[in-house]
Formats: structure tokens, C-alpha cells, sequence
């Protein structure tokens, strides 16, 4: 499977989860979640690869406590979230 192919099922997941996705130029410098005012953000900069993007999404996943199997569906995408929860 792409890159691509799983940065955006890693988006739908965040987004099941409730994070609000902006992608936004940042200069490569503040991609990441947070939560604003009860809210869950996901910011992506434009200037990073897709690469580079699926492993800021799949860092803020691997932070969810309630992560489970049926949540990623995708094992390439399973396995890479967990490798990210394992090394954080």
C-alpha cells in the first residue's frame, strides 16, 4: 500500500477519534496534536512529505489510550502506529 493511501486512512482514523484536521504551511516546525478549549487538533504542514506526515499522525495515534484493533483496520497502518507507540 502507498504511503499516501495510508497517511489517509490514518486522517480517518484521527478523525473518528475526534480530531479536527487542519493542513497548514508551518515551516516544517509545529505538526503535531493538541486540544484547544475541548477540542482535538490535528495540524499537518503542507511542506513535509507524506512520509514525514503519516508519522505525525501516527504519533497522535499512538498517544490514544483507547486504541484498539478495529480502530485501524489496515495491518500496514496497525503496525505502523504501533512501532510509533513503542518507541515513544
Amino acid at each position: 500500500m502507498l504511503t499516501v493511501d495510508l497517511l489517509d486512512q490514518a486522517l480517518r482514523a484521527a478523525e473518528r477519534f475526534g480530531y479536527r484536521v487542519r493542513h497548514e504551511w508551518l515551516g516544517a516546525s509545529g505538526s503535531g496534536g493538541c486540544e484547544y478549549q475541548g477540542q482535538k487538533w490535528l495540524f499537518l504542514d503542507l511542506g513535509l512529505n507524506p512520509t514525514e506526515q503519516l508519522q505525525v499522525v501516527a504519533d497522535v495515534l499512538a498517544r490514544e489510550s483507547h486504541l484498539d484493533q478495529q480502530t485501524l483496520l489496515d495491518p500496514k497502518l496497525r503496525g505502523f502506529v504501533g512501532a510509533r507507540k513503542m518507541a515513544a
